[in-house]
């Protein structure tokens, strides 16, 4: 697919805000022209994908209380549609493997339009990964936060300083706009840093 074709993108969720705050962010997408609609109820997404082609169906795995992706993957009015989860509660690991991919509502737009170029194929002047965002020194410390690790293990673990560690995890913060542990975790698993088993308390 070539950069300058409109994606048609469908966002089920039943939370306005997160809905409405999404569509605005697929739109300011700086290299994609994304054309968006919003879904509150499964009967409007029914509606929606009888009436209209969709390239990408953005769906809370909790919608209309639990969205079956299999099952939608199977049906006919879900064949050719990439369905990405909206992930914006701890979401089992197990779960989130059933769809193409995951949006966290802590990514940034970079890492948002990476995720849809990737979905549609789309050739961009910046291979990077979203994760590449993160230095391998970086990463091993967000391994660190998400096994509950405090900053002083942290640096008896991995040989530095405190000091230091509270630095990286300020650029972490930063980086990936994310300003919790629970937000660290969801990426982490998101990205495979960690496995589901590894995270402290679950």
């Amino acid at each position: 697919m070539k950069n300058n074709e409109v994606i048609r993108i469908a966002i089920a969720e039943s939370s306005v805000i997160i809905r409405s705050g999404l569509s605005v962010a697929l739109k300011r997408l700086p290299s994609l022209k994304v054309q968006s609609v919003e879904l509150g109820s499964i009967e409007a997404l029914n509606d929606c994908l009888r009436s209209q082609p969709i390239d990408i169906l953005i769906v809370s795995p909790n919608f209309g209380n639990y969205f079956d992706v299999l099952r939608f993957k199977e049906s006919p009015i879900g064949k050719g549609i990439s369905v990405v989860a909206l992930v914006s509660t701890f979401i089992d690991a197990s779960v989130l493997s059933k769809y193409d991919d995951s949006i966290s509502v802590y990514d940034d737009l970079e890492v948002i339009s990476n995720k849809i170029s990737r979905l549609q194929n789309i050739e961009s002047d910046d291979d990077s990964d979203s994760q590449e965002a993160l230095s391998q020194r970086e990463k091993e410390i967000v391994v660190c936060v998400v096994k509950g690790m405090t900053n002083k293990e942290i640096a008896e673990q991995l040989y530095l300083s405190i000091h230091t560690v509270i630095t990286h995890r300020r650029n972490i913060s930063k980086k990936l706009q994310i300003h919790s542990a629970a937000g660290l975790t969801i990426y982490a698993i998101v990205n495979k840093l960690v496995e589901i088993g590894e995270v402290k308390g679950i």
